[in-house]
């Protein structure tokens, strides 16, 4: 019943594996191995290989980004999620050669009432190609309705010379910045995105438990980990699930939200990553409050908006103490 947030999903991603059936109802009838609950992969190259695969047999236009946003978001709020911040691959404008602004108005106009979407690009470490280059360059300079950019891609690419001034170049225009950090890459990575980047939103960031110096810097910068642990499992970024870190870092004072990532891949629903969290990962209820808590505190909406659903998680927890049904 609590009041949700989604702050770290990719909406190629988050495929509906309904419209692959539809597409083809014989090929796409049963569930596949890697859709099933104790598939893991072996690789972030098998897991890669597998989404794009089955993407590109349906977002080939705009009108696909719309009409799987629109099955996206009816979904969230079936389960009670009322901001979601999403992103589409900047690659797709090269390989699809559709304008990214068009995706871009596609997913937003998908929206429905209840729902505050916020669309961010996201772009690769090594995406500063002679293509893409003058287009990502417009998206930061021009792209009215778009909330912001997000590092993606391997992390064992260097951060080369272009990303730190365009990464600023965004934030003097107003956009939100991300970074995928601390995923495959180490803790190191974490802080390096947080101070040259100047991130405060690290997708991801599991691998800075490794250092005490990180998680400092995390706390300090008043940073967030948008976290998702069934990804981490299935990716094997953990061994176990008793050693993923959300629940130190909860204790820690870091500031943690819950997220799918790539619900296509993993089979997996917001309320089974909460559910997976106590279950698995040993979070209390009033963690699972915190969790909920802090993804409307970064949240970009209306603060009355927020104000609400956060007294609304508050009022749950508060009653869920008292035994209240």
């Amino acid at each position: 019943n609590l009041p949700k947030t989604e702050t770290h999903l990719h909406i190629e991603g988050a495929l509906p594996w309904e419209m692959l059936r539809e597409t083809n109802p014989e090929k796409f009838s049963s569930i596949p191995a890697f859709r099933k609950p104790d598939f893991r992969y072996e690789s972030f190259e098998q897991f890669e290989s597998i989404l794009i695969d089955h993407a590109l047999l349906v977002f080939n236009s705009a009108e696909s980004y719309y009409n799987a946003a629109q099955r996206i978001f009816e979904n969230h709020l079936a389960e009670k999620v009322r901001y979601v911040e999403t992103s589409f691959h900047a690659g797709m404008m090269e390989f699809l050669k559709i304008p990214g602004e068009e995706i871009l108005s596609a997913i937003l106009a998908a929206v429905p009432k209840g729902l505050t979407v916020r669309v961010f690009m996201g772009i690769s470490r090594n995406a500063y190609t002679p293509y893409l280059a003058p287009r990502l360059e417009e998206a930061i300079e021009k792209w009215e309705q778009l909330a912001g950019i997000d590092l993606h891609g391997l992390e064992s690419l260097p951060m080369e010379d272009w990303t730190i001034p365009f990464w600023q170049k965004a934030r003097s225009n107003g956009l939100t910045v991300k970074a995928h950090a601390g995923e495959f890459g180490p803790a190191e990575n974490v802080s390096h995105a947080i101070e040259r980047l100047g991130v405060r939103r690290i997708q991801h960031g599991v691998r800075a438990v490794e250092s005490e110096d990180v998680m400092k810097v995390i706390v300090d910068s008043g940073s967030t980990l948008d976290v998702c642990p069934i990804s981490n499992h299935k990716l094997r970024v953990v061994r176990e699930w008793g050693d993923h870190p959300l629940k130190e870092f909860i204790d820690r004072g870091i500031s943690c939200t819950i997220s799918t990532d790539d619900p296509f891949s993993f089979n997996n629903s917001l309320c089974e990553e909460y559910l997976n969290c106590m279950d698995r990962l040993n979070c209390s209820v009033s963690d699972i409050g915190s969790l909920a808590w802090n993804g409307f505190e970064v949240a970009d909406m209306e603060l009355s908006e927020k104000r609400s659903s956060q007294a609304e998680i508050l009022k749950i927890i508060e009653n869920y103490h008292k035994g209240d049904d």
